[in-house]
């Protein structure tokens, strides 16, 4: 037992050193695993920080985009429901009152309630509230710095507001000519003629797509004329209609050219001002047309006053929605919701029988609708096509590599793209 715990002593006084030795190298190696491992669990939860930022971020905007898209829907309806809504209301109205101005100058003078309801809008939203009179002048700022003097009314605000009294008064007297239907397309022309005069005014970039859309408004025009057999009534409904396109695709270019961009405010209070004006400098007309009996009435008892403030409160929503519906949706959607109201009519025409749908007036309307959604069109249409196409082709092709390679480059790469999306 001596020897043996001899033998045990020195071989355990000889291997201690080892043993200690071995223990240290263990403990050291245990801890450099430790701090490995959590060096790697560090670098993990900070290469996860992003990913979940990314992915953070991912759901936000997809949310708002899902946000704007479905407000975009409801503002689908709105348009079409108050565009479609006031041109059939128009109609029966001129079957009890046929007074196509004293309408129009009815319906224009409740745009003077578009700045109250933006300033209601500029108290309740804004942290900054001003005074009517503050917000007034800032808001005049939009005609120059000396603000809205007599020289900039009648060289910068009433041509616009005679420009607006003629496209609705030509619009109105078209429908007492044709049916809903054909004026709702034909008027659907105006986005053409906004191109063309767009590209020769003011030097807009040539797309091919837009001249074939123009040249498509132009024969749906034709046709559509064709489709009546070119009577008298329906050829001078028909130019009355094209002509209230020319001059509200003419108001929109010359605006652009004069004033440019509004902010909301601006054109809130430029719409007030036409509303006012009409107002102030045209009431005279109705009274004219009255006394000469051109639109008369026998006494003001006969007068359908619910016809007329349902057709004036449906044009009125109709603006603000076209004006300020692009705060909270896209501008396509909005412009949708015009070349919708189309079949709308179409539908209401149908069942009250006063259309006859032959294929020349359903092949003109078809055409012209489909040169309005290809005037919709971004003008980079033609690369994000290309843009889709390639991702398209890239994905039915095998991937190159095999295993996790593969799956880490195709990883980084989505990683990218995300990026760069919401970058821009």
């Amino acid at each position: 037992m001596k020897k043996h715990s001899a033998r045990v002593a020195p071989l355990s006084a000889c291997n201690s050193p080892v043993l200690t030795l071995t223990k240290v190298e263990g403990e050291d190696r245990t801890r450099e695993n430790v701090v490995g491992t959590a060096d790697t669990q560090s670098a993990g939860a900070a290469g996860s920080e992003p990913d979940r930022r990314r992915l953070h971020c991912c759901i936000r905007v997809t949310a708002v985009q899902v946000r704007k898209a479905l407000w975009g829907v409801a503002m689908v309806m709105c348009v079409c429901s108050s565009w479609a809504g006031s041109t059939q209301l128009a109609k029966l109205t001129f079957k009890k009152f046929d007074a196509p101005f004293t309408l129009t100058w009815f319906a224009t003078t409740w745009n003077c309630l578009f700045f109250p309801l933006y300033y209601i809008g500029h108290v309740y939203k804004s942290p900054e509230r001003q005074t009517p009179r503050q917000r007034f002048r800032e808001c005049c700022r939009f005609f120059g710095d000396d603000g809205l003097t007599p020289k900039v009314f009648f060289t910068k605000v009433a041509p616009f507001g005679l420009l607006w009294i003629l496209t609705n008064y030509l619009y109105l007297q078209a429908l007492r000519k044709i049916n809903t239907t054909d004026v709702s397309a034909l008027f659907c022309c105006n986005k053409a003629f906004v191109f063309l005069l767009s590209w020769i005014v003011l030097r807009d970039r040539f797309m091919g797509v837009r001249i074939v859309a123009a040249i498509f408004a132009i024969a749906g025009i034709v046709m559509m004329t064709y489709a009546d057999g070119f009577h008298s009534h329906s050829v001078i409904g028909i130019t009355l209609v094209v002509a209230s396109a020319s001059m509200s695709a003419l108001y929109k270019v010359l605006f652009k050219m004069v004033l440019g961009s509004a902010k909301f405010g601006e054109a809130a209070l430029f719409l007030s001002i036409v509303g006012s004006a009409n107002f102030v400098f045209l009431s005279f007309v109705p009274l004219i047309l009255y006394f000469t009996h051109v639109e008369y009435i026998g006494s003001l008892a006969d007068i359908p006053w619910a016809y007329l403030c349902g057709v004036a409160a449906l044009l009125f929503a109709f603006n603000v929605l076209v004006n300020f519906g692009i705060a909270i949706t896209y501008p396509t959607l909005i412009s949708l919701g015009i070349v919708l109201s189309v079949p709308v009519n179409a539908m209401v025409d149908f069942f009250t029988c006063e259309i006859h749908f032959n294929t020349v007036r359903l092949i003109a309307v078809f055409i012209i609708c489909l040169g309005f959604l290809m005037l919709l069109l971004p003008e980079d249409w033609d690369q994000c096509i290309i843009r889709l196409s390639t991702k398209l082709r890239k994905r039915d092709d095998p991937g190159e590599g095999n295993g996790e390679a593969t799956t880490g480059l195709g990883w980084r790469a989505r990683g990218r793209t995300s990026l760069s999306t919401f970058a821009h």
